[in-house]
């Protein structure tokens, strides 16, 4: 069994609506599960220490969490064409992991959701991607070959599967970037299984 981490910040629920379509594919992949995760928010009072799990979602992530995980795929609403300072300092926090080396050689992908079509979903992606190649993790993106990357118009991009929010109260996201989603963490999860199985 592969463990793919889905591990993501979201505030207005569209990251989150992302992360549960990836999830979906990951668990299409027979051998694969997807455990999904979340980072607290961040404030200027440092010194307080965060609750254990959040009021509602999925638990927080800890460093165990991606030490243990086969595969990872990361998600971020953009701030200003980059990532959301909690997945920042989350991942600011993994050096233990680098010294160790124990992301290296593990597939990795990334999604990002905005608010406008030209809201700085690509370069939000490669921001994501930068770490992970620090850490030395196997990139997977979104190749031409899915169908969904030629048609959509809201959403999705070769570097990972992303959304466009707009003003929605409630995060509604189009067929292509659902089938987007999901084939980004089966893409991810099927590496997972080809690196883990034995040799022969």
């Amino acid at each position: 069994m592969a463990e793919i981490l889905v591990l993501y910040y979201s505030r207005g629920g569209a990251t989150a609506e992302l992360a549960r379509q990836v999830c979906r594919g990951i668990e299409s992949v027979p051998g694969a599960a997807a455990k999904l995760r979340t980072v607290p928010p961040v404030s200027a009072e440092s010194e307080r220490p965060t609750k254990p799990v959040p009021e509602s979602g999925p638990p927080y992530a800890t460093l165990e969490d991606l030490r243990a995980a086969d595969g990872l795929l990361l998600g971020s609403p953009t701030r200003f064409g980059n990532m959301a300072a909690p997945l920042k300092y989350f991942l600011d926090g993994t050096a233990s992991l680098w010294l160790s080396g124990a992301l290296a050689g593990k597939p990795a992908g990334v999604f990002t959701s905005t608010q406008t079509q030209h809201g700085g979903q690509e370069s939000t992606l490669l921001t994501m991607m930068l770490p992970l190649l620090h850490h030395g993790m196997y990139l997977v993106g979104l190749p031409y070959t899915e169908a969904a990357l030629q048609t959509t118009a809201s959403g999705g991009t070769p570097y990972g599967a992303s959304h466009v929010a707009g003003l929605q109260d409630t995060p509604r996201l189009g067929t292509e970037e659902r089938e987007l989603a999901q084939a980004l963490g089966k893409r991810v999860a099927a590496l997972a299984m080809r690196l883990s199985a034995p040799p022969g």
